[in-house]
């Protein structure tokens, strides 16, 4: 199976490189406008020169199975509508474009070509959210904090918030009938949004605070007298009375613990069994996403 890595920055090095680099099978392309990065990085991992690229047209070339794009956000709308349009199963960072428009329009190419379109949602792949799902939810509070980090609004929303604008989708034990945003901004830049989801019999309150001084992750789903907490996709704790805690295994890898490794492996398997996997539902969230950057922008609307 060929696959192409399509940018070479901090995401694909950490997170997915480390998992597709040694995939049984796999023969791994790599695609970066930036030579040095390239030696480098293809290096490391021991690509041969025939499957190291600097243009994108020289990576479509090689006829591929499936692609995985980790370019700047910006430029996901060219990147995926040339592959896409090629035939090729595509597996994109989150978000797919920052315009819903473009989003709209990758996936309506996507559902014409009969192509996979995938995003990477991963942490509803993390064991110990995926574990919430099986948790009663009738309270469902998710924290995504930072330090120092005041942003213009769109980019937060889209390239952090959506985050927790999905894990939000995931979680919910039902429709949602009621969304509302509360947010502080000043001088155009967002120091913290607030996210309500309602439904019947549940509510739902995702939080970012990019002044909070501290980074974390905190989700808690409860219910029935009963609450699960996760703390940085690493340490469950269940309380039931007293409380219980299981940590990471000191042996598992990180892209594991954080349903990265499960993400492109499940996006793998649909490829080699001829399944097409659809953006269709990962496109809502983005949906909801719009809507929080318009509350966000234009209050009075």
């Amino acid at each position: 199976m060929k696959v192409g890595c399509i940018g070479l920055g901090d995401i694909a090095r950490k997170a997915y490189l480390p998992v597709l680099s040694v995939l049984p099978g796999a023969e791994l392309h790599l695609q970066t406008r930036t030579p040095a990065t390239l030696t480098r990085v293809a290096d490391s991992l021991r690509v041969p020169e025939a499957q190291r690229h600097t243009d994108l047209d020289s990576l479509l070339a090689q006829d591929l199975d499936a692609a995985f794009v980790h370019a700047p956000t910006a430029v996901h709308p060219e990147i995926v509508a040339r592959l896409l349009e090629a035939g090729v199963p595509t597996y994109v960072d989150k978000p797919l474009a920052y315009e819903l428009a473009d989003s709209e329009r990758l996936v309506d190419l996507a559902e014409r070509r009969g192509t996979s379109l995938a995003v990477g949602f991963n942490r509803r792949h993390a064991p110990g959210y995926a574990q919430c799902a099986e948790h009663p939810r009738e309270l469902i509070l998710m924290q995504k904090n930072r330090t120092g980090l005041p942003e213009e609004p769109r980019t937060m929303i889209l390239d952090d918030f959506i985050h927790v604008v999905d894990t939000l989708r995931f979680l919910v034990p039902g429709p949602v009938d009621d969304v509302t945003v509360r947010f502080r901004a000043e001088d155009g830049l967002l120091h913290h949004v607030v996210l309500q989801l309602a439904g019947d019999g549940f509510t739902a309150l995702g939080v970012m605070n990019r002044l909070s001084g501290s980074t974390e992750e905190i989700l808690e789903v409860s219910g029935q007298d009963t609450k699960r907490q996760v703390v940085n996709l690493a340490e469950v704790i269940d309380h039931k009375g007293q409380p219980t805690v299981r940590r990471r295994g000191d042996w598992v890898p990180v892209a594991r613990q954080r349903g990265i490794e499960q993400a492109v492996l499940t996006f793998l398997d649909a490829v080699r069994s001829g399944t097409v996997l659809s953006a269709r539902d990962a496109l809502e969230t983005h949906e909801l996403c719009e809507r929080v950057v318009r509350a966000v922008t234009d209050p009075t609307a």
